[in-house]
């Protein structure tokens, strides 16, 4: 299955997906001197970049988006660690990994800080179907992770992102498998 990958941050996502093989074929950004970006770069993979000041409106560049993605021929995309509410889930199947057990702490980038705050015992990683409604799609994976006595936000995340390349690997090929190789899943 080609993949379109979105990147905001440091790319450990991208980085996992490059390692294991999956046939990436663009990466976009809103960051262009973000990490993900640099790993797309660094491996020749076509990269976007659209900055939301490049742009008149959000539905603009989530247009430009989905033009480069489309025309690069990507099957599904991955939001790993975007940092932006988009609308390609309306052309694409789309998928998105979040730092925790959702429903528990969605519809932010503070997830990790909200549980700590909160004191659960046990926080994760989920992949789920982007929709509408911000981090509330339907559930392809999850793992859960321990939250140990003296965690830091940055201890936390770091575990939970070595949960995240287990489950976002297992969540693409679960919709390898249910899609088909060969089926289009951009739609017009």
């Amino acid at each position: 299955m080609r993949l379109g990958v979105l990147v905001s941050g440091r790319g450990t996502n991208l980085h996992n997906l490059i390692d294991r093989d999956f046939e990436i074929v663009a990466v976009a950004t809103n960051r262009p001197s973000c990490g993900g970006a640099t790993i797309a770069r660094e491996n020749g993979i076509p990269l976007g970049e659209f900055p939301q000041k490049a742009f008149a409106s959000r539905e603009a560049r989530d247009a430009a988006m989905g033009n480069f993605f489309a025309a690069l021929g990507a099957e599904l995309l991955v939001s790993a660690g975007y940092d932006r509410i988009h609308d390609l889930h309306r052309r694409f199947t789309t998928i998105n990994i979040h730092p925790s057990l959702l429903p528990a702490f969605g519809g932010g980038m503070d997830a990790v800080r909200q549980a700590l705050d909160y004191g659960v015992k046990l926080s994760g990683a989920t992949v789920h179907l982007v929709t509408d409604e911000v981090d509330a799609g339907p559930i392809l994976a999850q793992e859960a992770v321990p939250v140990l006595e003296g965690d830091t936000e940055r201890t936390l995340l770091e575990r939970i992102h070595q949960a995240e390349s287990r489950i976002l690997p297992e969540a693409i090929h679960m919709l390898e498998s249910r899609l088909g190789a060969t089926s289009p899943t951009f739609r017009q």
